[in-house]
Formats: C-alpha cells, structure tokens, sequence
C-alpha cells in the first residue's frame, strides 16, 4: 500500500467517517448504537492496520494500538458533561505520563523508541548502542525528546478538554450529544493530532542527532552512503584507538548530522 493511500485511509477512516456516523447514522441506528459504531471504526481500523497492513512493530505502533484499544474501552463508559470531557482527555494524559513523566524521572522511553527503530541484531551491537546512548549529550536529547512529547500531549489534553467541556453539553444517548461530539472532532481529530505528529518528529530528530554527532565521518566516501552501523562500528574502533594513543576521532559536519537525523527520523516514521 503507497503511503498516499495509507494517508487517505488514516484520515477517512480514523476521523472522516466516524464523524459522519454520528451525523447521519444517529437517526437510523439509533443514538447508543452510533456512538458506539463510530467509537469502534477507529479502534478496528489500527488493530487492522497494525497486524495485517504495515505490520510494524516498535514501541509506538504498540503505544498507538494500545491506547486506541483504551479508547475503545473507554467507549462503554456512559457519561456526558465533565466526565465525559475527562474520559475524552485520558489519553493525552496517559501519553504524557509514559513519555513526559519518564524522562523527568530520569529514564526516558525514548530510549526504547531508539532501540527498536535502529534495531540491534546482535549482542555484539546491542553494546554498541548501548554505549552510544550512555553518553551524556545523547543522554540529555532522549531526556528532552520524552519531555516534548509529554509536554505537547499534555497541552493538546488541556485543550481537548476545555473544547469538550465547552461544546458537548447535551445529555448523553441523546442525538444531540452524538451531534456534538461529531462537531468537537471534527476540530480535534485534525487541530490536535498536527502538534503532536510534529513535536514527535522533531523530537525523534533531535536523538539522533545527537547520535549521529557522535559518529566519525566516512573516509571519502558519500556521506548519505553512510550506514549506521558502519559508522557505529567505525566509532568503536576509533574509541579504542584513542585509548591506545594512536588516533584521534573526527566527528560528522553539523550539515551531515541534520541530514542523517531527519533522514532516520522519516525512517521512523515509515516515510522511506
């Protein structure tokens, strides 16, 4: 599947047409039964997606189909008003807790996230990696990176909430509050999910490119050439070399770092 299509897909199928389920599909099924209806869509959709479609398994395709499995749950919780504004909010609070409140705590998930996109082979690479990312600048972009996340899904909950609380105020299993939900998401399922794709990707961006500042320059060679493992394995020969005395490491220029940062960040976005 192109990632055009799957674009289109994610759009019609995770906002478009649940939306349209409770504008229209209220009268014919009856108000619970399109909420519900237009609940699930999405939720059957990442499940879908998840494991027959793109088959990618990292921490975040994971977290995503978690948190649209709670979602999903959530649904069954019949509440209107202020709770129903806070049930809407849990998973921007939940989101914040898993990257935010991590990385202020010292241990980022953005470490996992790292792993897994790079993927180690080999244990002889797991250590590799694990070196690179003890290293205190690396250390501190993983720390920061979690706290961007954290902190915009924490603004978009703040956000979704006060929109919530201030626009769906009809009795719940009600036409009118399936209305009113319709018309919350179709500002948030758009306003709100631009933020946090861009803060992830900016955030992704600035682990590794505080790797890849860490790694020695291709010798000759062109630098998008450059793979990198064979830049980590270069790394750890000139880190023992150093040690003996015998060479000194010459890192990548701050043009190839940006490049190689977004390039791998893209990656992990499945943007190939």
């Amino acid at each position: 599947m192109s990632k055009t299509l799957k674009l289109a897909l994610d759009i019609l199928i995770g906002a478009a047409i649940p939306i349209l389920v409770l504008k229209y599909g209220t009268e014919p099924l009856g108000a619970l039964n399109a909420y519900l209806t237009a609940a699930m869509i999405p939720v059957v959709w990442v499940l879908l997606d998840l494991l027959l479609i793109t088959r990618r398994f990292n921490f975040i395709t994971s977290f995503v189909g978690l948190t649209s499995l709670m979602r999903g749950a959530l649904a069954f919780w019949y509440v209107d008003g202020l709770l129903f504004a806070l049930k809407d909010s849990v998973s921007y609070v939940v989101s914040f807790l898993v990257f935010g409140a991590t990385a202020l705590m010292g241990s980022p998930v953005t470490r996992a996230i790292a792993l897994q996109g790079l993927s180690p082979d080999t244990p002889e690479r797991e250590q590799q990696m694990d070196r690179l990312l003890d290293e205190p600048t690396v250390g501190r972009a993983m720390r920061n990176a979690g706290i961007l996340i954290g902190v915009t899904n924490l603004a978009a909950g703040a956000v979704n909430f006060a929109i919530n609380y201030r626009m769906v105020l009809a009795p719940f299993n009600t036409p009118a509050f399936n209305n009113q939900i319709a018309n919350v998401n179709a500002i948030t399922r758009v306003a709100l999910v631009l933020p946090d794709m861009v803060a992830i990707f900016f955030a992704f961006s600035m682990m590794y490119k505080a790797m890849y500042a860490l790694l020695p320059a291709d010798a000759g060679t062109d630098p998008s050439d450059g793979d990198f493992w064979t830049l980590l394995a270069r790394r750890e020969d000139a880190m023992a070399l150093v040690q003996a005395g015998e060479a000194s490491t010459s890192a990548l220029d701050a043009d190839d770092v940006q490049h190689r940062a977004a390039r791998q960040a893209r990656e992990e976005f499945g943007l190939r």
